[in-house]
């Protein structure tokens, strides 16, 4: 039997190598124990680090129990190797550790996952959760689910803050498609984990994609979860560890806490990322054009245009100014619907921009707030939502100017859908208001608690409430003196349940810091500092007490200005005797007077109070021998004997006492001329916003001009037509009546005619056949036969039909007219059948009655279509009646 090889003499990496199994796992156990005791620097850490394939096959290994040590190793090696281990290793080693480690023993996937979310604590866990997601796709159901819980751990242990959520819930969707029954399950636990963090700001994400029933499911399972406190992070990474000791070290003042707090306040990103489209192109050339329509339609159809054109997630910059200005413009518009599409063209155009749409504030906010005077809810839910969108690009401070003018507006409406919109930016702000902001917002919501409709009383009170919970007692109690105690419970009810995202904090003021002691002789002074002035100098200003920066009651003033060191040598503050009490006071309280030059010095001792200093008569300016602070103390002497070793001390002190009185003096006219810009701005503001609405207003002006005298001219052009229309009728019957009175002369004429020729003729006498041969049938002799007593005749014609052709049978007017083919030379023949004629007075009668009509026709066609109309139809009916006189006389 051959004699077993000794496997400790070989090196490490080549037992990692080796085809025997019982050799790898010997390799694993002694590195393991070398990584435990090992520096950062030793040779065996360099080795690993270098060649990282050799973790590769053994976190991979086949064995089962070599896997298992090889795993606790390589854990022990990125203890030791750090973020330059992780990061050279990582890419290598994720997918045999999820493939081998987290699918097998239970200890060797307590080790499997206790490696990767070490290689997350080391640097960052973007990479480590890139190297997982592609995972999720591998063939056997077992890797998914061991790859999802190894998410749903990241998660719990570092939290959504910290690990990105996005990628990992725009793949959930998939999971719950999975065929495995334990995808889907785990898939429900990561879900269900993100919902600890997220809420509902994560459902936008995937929520659409999924099943009625799976959505069902899943708000089963997020119930219990809705009760639980908000998550907490439970592993830092080795860089939040970094920054939590060094701000411990600081000072509990400024310690981990705060920073905790600003970490755990910082908002969770969850807005997907697109690609910019560039919307500026596919808006219409004639949009504005199109906009200025006096048709409601053709304005409305332009914004639906541009609202295809601008509605995505993200587009590109461009010059949109005429667009904000066409939609500011229909703001106004008296159709509502046009008003709608507006506001939703801004709001897609704010979200697309973000922080790029903060120009055109100025230009379209005010517009919106005005227009909250509608009624109709759809269209002020749809101009909330883009006031909205508008405060979310831009900030409470610069939509604060505009929402101050709104609430002044006289129309109740618009100042309680105004005062909807502040407290939603109050709420959603992340950024503390000023205490400049805060006072004015508290100003005004206070004028909203007097008003007399219980919206805007109720509005004011929210304001307030909700300022109340982010600026604290400390900021607003000030604000809420003089209101009642019924309106203040309000508040206080408003503010207890107010959700905010913004908490004031104060600001802690920095320790105080020692001046710098002046140069020693032979010692250059430092940069920046004055040159000590001539003794003469000095000495003219013998009452200003020395500077002494060590006292209390010196405690300089927080400043954006950097501090001066302290020089070197100096003692710390409040070690040694306490110099004399003197000197500049608090910034709030000034200088104190100088003491009264009989005032006796005192060597001052640790545990009594300062006195006032010595006049400069009586003080040695040998007590200052090292500079403005921390020096020590001589006994003052009434004589001043000046000291060889400094004799510029006394006029430094002066010269720096008079420096910062001059610098307090520039930070309160900084601070004056501050406020007073502040003014400016917000009254150049709201003058920019008054000429905004003037000019809107007499753009609107004009287009009603414009448009009313198109209408007038249509009007107009409508009434020229009809009196074309009118004379065309009145000529036309002006030529009727002509031609009727030259019918009827000609009528005339031939009666006269025919009264003269055949005046003694047998009225009996008919010409043989005349009836039938003309084809008609007449009435009875004794219907022909007319009664004519007293000029009128009793009988008038009347129609009968023949039999033969059914037709009506009138009497041929053109057979008794001159000429025609029914008389000789012009004359009527004497037929038995025709009757004697009407007599002359009833003739002439109906002439002169006929003349008498058609001067009266003549004269009123023009004037009275109408009239000309109905003269015309008396005309046509006496003209046929004459017709058939003269057939009844024929008759005869």
């Amino acid at each position: 039997m051959a004699e077993q090889e000794d496997f400790t003499l070989l090196p490490l990496p080549d037992q990692f190598a080796h085809k025997n199994w019982k050799a790898r796992k010997l390799g694993y156990e002694t590195a393991a124990k070398e990584f435990a005791t090992a520096q950062p620097n030793a040779p065996v850490v360099r080795d690993f680090i270098n060649d990282s394939a050799l973790w590769k096959a053994a976190v991979g290994d086949s064995n089962v129990a070599a896997q298992g040590d090889a795993l606790t190793a390589y854990n022990a090696f990125l203890d030791i190797a750090g973020t330059e281990g992780a990061r050279k290793t990582r890419g290598s080693t994720i997918t045999p550790i999820v493939e081998k480690g987290l699918t097998g023993r239970p200890a060797a996937k307590a080790a499997a996952l206790e490696g990767i979310l070490l290689l997350i604590e080391l640097d960052k866990p973007d990479p480590v959760v890139e190297e997982l997601l592609p995972l999720l796709s591998n063939k056997l159901p077992k890797i998914v689910v061991a790859t999802l819980g190894a998410l749903r751990d990241i998660y719990h242990a570092y939290g959504c803050k910290t690990v990105e959520p996005k990628p990992v819930l725009k793949l959930l969707p998939k999971m719950y498609g999975h065929a495995d029954k334990n995808v889907r399950a785990e898939a429900q636990a990561l879900t269900v984990e993100l919902y600890r963090w997220l809420r509902e700001a994560m459902k936008p994400l995937f929520w659409g994609e999924l099943k009625p029933v799976q959505q069902t499911d899943l708000e089963k399972l997020f119930e219990p979860v809705k009760d639980e406190p908000a998550p907490k992070q439970e592993r830092l990474l080795r860089s939040q560890q970094a920054a939590k000791e060094v701000a411990a070290a600081a000072g509990p003042e400024e310690g981990a806490d705060e920073d905790v707090e600003a970490e755990e306040d910082a908002p969770i990103d969850l807005e997907p990322e697109f690609e910019a489209v560039d919307a500026f192109s596919k808006i219409p050339k004639d949009f504005e054009e199109r906009l200025s329509s006096a048709k409601w339609k053709e304005r409305k159809e332009a914004l639906d245009d541009v609202f295809t054109a601008v509605n995505h997630p993200s587009i590109q910059e461009g010059q949109f100014d005429g667009v904000v200005r066409g939609c500011a413009k229909s703001m106004k518009d008296a159709n509502i619907m046009v008003v709608t599409i507006a506001a939703n063209c801004i709001e897609a155009m704010a979200k697309a921009l973000r922080k790029s749409f903060g120009r055109y504030r100025s230009t379209i906010l005010a517009s919106m707030l005005e227009r909250f005077k509608e009624k109709k809810v759809n269209v002020t839910d749809a101009i909330g939502a883009a006031c909205d969108a508008v405060f979310a690009a831009t900030g409470l401070g610069e939509v604060e100017a505009d929402i101050l003018e709104a609430l002044k507006n006289k129309n109740p409406q618009v100042k309680e859908n105004t005062a909807r919109f502040l407290i939603r930016c109050i709420k959603s702000t992340r950024e503390v208001p000023s205490l400049e902001q805060a006072k004015e917002l508290s100003e005004t919501a206070k004028k909203l608690l007097v008003e007399s409709a219980p919206g805007l009383r109720d509005a004011g009170a929210e304001i307030l409430g909700v300022l109340w919970k982010i600026m604290t007692d400390r900021n607003m109690l000030n604000h809420l003196e003089g209101i009642d105690d019924i309106k203040k419970a309000k508040i206080k009810e408003f503010a207890d349940t107010a959700e905010v995202k913004a908490k004031w904090k104060p600001k802690a003021a920095p320790p105080p810091k020692p001046a710098a002691a002046p140069a020693a002789s032979g010692k250059r002074p430092a940069p920046g500092s004055k040159r000590p002035a001539p003794a003469k100098k000095a000495a003219s200003r013998p009452q200003s007490p020395p500077l002494m920066a060590d006292d209390p009651h010196l405690a300089p003033r927080p400043t954006s200005r950097p501090a001066a060191k302290p020089a070197g040598g100096l003692r710390p503050p409040g070690a040694g005797l306490k110099p004399p009490a003197g000197g500049l006071q608090r910034p709030s309280t000034g200088l104190k007077a100088p003491p009264s030059s009989t005032a006796s010095p005192r060597r001052q001792t640790p545990s009594l109070e300062p006195e006032p200093p010595a006049t400069p008569s009586s003080r040695t300016p040998a007590a200052r021998t090292t500079g403005l602070a921390n020096r020590p103390l001589s006994k003052p002497s009434t004589a001043p004997p000046s000291p060889p070793h400094n004799p510029q001390a006394s006029s430094l002190s002066t010269i720096e006492r008079q420096e910062l009185l001059d610098l307090r003096a520039e930070l309160a006219l900084s601070r004056q001329n501050a406020s007073e810009l502040r003014q400016d701005k917000v009254r150049l503001s709201a003058q920019i916003t008054e000429l905004q609405n003037q000019n809107a207003q007499l753009i609107e002006d004009h287009t009603r001009d414009v448009l009313s005298v198109k209408a007038k001219e249509t009007q107009l052009v409508r009434a020229r037509s009809d009196v074309e229309v009118a004379e065309d009728r009145g000529n036309g019957l002006s030529r009727e009546v002509e031609r009727l009175k030259r019918e009827i002369a000609r009528l005339g004429r031939g009666r006269g005619a025919s009264e003269s020729d055949g005046g003694g003729a047998d009225p009996s006498y008919a010409r043989p056949g005349a009836a039938a041969s003309s084809g008609r049938s007449y009435t009875s002799a004794t219907a022909r036969s007319g009664d004519y007593s007293n000029g009128t005749p009793s009988h008038y014609p009347t129609a009968s039909f023949s039999s033969s052709e059914g037709k009506e049978n009138i009497p041929d007017l053109a057979a008794h007219s001159p000429g025609s083919s029914g008389h000789a030379n012009g004359k009527p023949e004497r037929n038995g059948d025709m009757g004697p004629p009407p007599p002359r007075v009833e003739r002439d009668r109906y002439d002169s009655n006929g003349r008498e009509a058609m001067q009266r026709s003549q004269s009123d066609g023009v004037e009275s279509w109408k009239r000309a109309a109905e003269v015309t139809q008396n005309l046509k009916a006496r003209i046929e009646m004459m017709k058939a006189r003269q057939n009844i006389g024929r008759g005869q």
